[in-house]
């Protein structure tokens, strides 16, 4: 039976977590570690500060008063004798689509395990309903992935339409889309007159094109996108060393 260690950026008691656990709880040997709290728009950050806590819960899950990659990072990296062979991070409440994924601590999570050596998913519901039409997109993928053969330092993107899972039209490879510029800052007054902001929705979306994952979506398919740890821009190397020959 394959060992699968289950994270997320919603906090150890989210349901989206729950549902993925009850939906690959058949298939597998499950471990599940994730942040006591939510930890939204954490991204890849680590806490370097301070230890961590490890605490073991009646559910049989672990809650770490950390972020979603300090949790991948202790369950992969020695605390048990037994590595995982599959990191699954989810189900995210709430899309990670476009350049989300670059604050992201669903996709952390998953990059994180990728990072440490393994095969990862990151899943997420674009909504906050139907958690079990995800959970069962997760077990589909998960069955066949003995099929697949990833480069090095890839991971895969899964968004998930909320809907019934008899209304799913499908699956599609996607890219990433992006959204424009975020709105501003929403003004606010703590209990003392002090003003305080909070952080605005995103904008709108600058690409979304029919082969995004945005498209997909929308339309009701499963969007699949394989994302890389290597930010570079490769096409513009040559550009910016043309500009750094002009300076000398």
């Amino acid at each position: 039976m394959r060992r699968l260690l289950l994270s997320n950026d919603d906090g150890v008691n989210a349901p989206g977590l729950k549902a993925l656990h009850d939906a690959l709880s058949p298939y597998a040997k499950l471990r599940v570690v994730a942040p006591d709290r939510d930890r939204s728009g954490a991204s890849n950050s680590l806490t370097l500060s301070r230890p961590l806590s490890l605490s073991p819960m009646d559910s049989g899950f672990y809650s770490v008063d950390g972020t979603p990659a300090d949790c991948v990072y202790l369950g992969v990296n020695g605390v048990w004798d037994e590595t995982p062979d599959l990191v699954i991070s989810g189900i995210n409440h709430g899309g990670n689509l476009g350049d989300d994924v670059l604050y992201s601590g669903t996709v952390a999570a998953a990059m994180e395990g990728r990072n440490l050596g393994m095969t990862a998913i990151a899943v997420s519901l674009v909504g906050h309903r139907y958690f079990e039409t995800a959970g069962r997109v997760v077990a589909s993928l998960v069955g066949a992935l003995e099929q697949l053969s990833l480069p090095p330092r890839s991971l895969l993107n899964v968004n998930v339409p909320d809907v019934p899972w008899e209304e799913l039209r499908g699956f599609r490879v996607t890219r990433m889309g992006y959204r424009g510029p975020a709105e501003r800052p929403i003004e606010t007054r703590d209990p003392r007159g002090r003003l305080r902001y909070w952080i605005a929705p995103v904008g709108e979306n600058a690409d979304d094109a029919p082969d995004t994952d945005f498209a997909a979506v929308s339309e009701g398919y499963v969007s699949i996108t394989p994302l890389q740890t290597d930010l570079t821009r490769h096409a513009a190397r040559d550009d910016v060393q043309d500009w750094l020959d002009a300076l000398t």
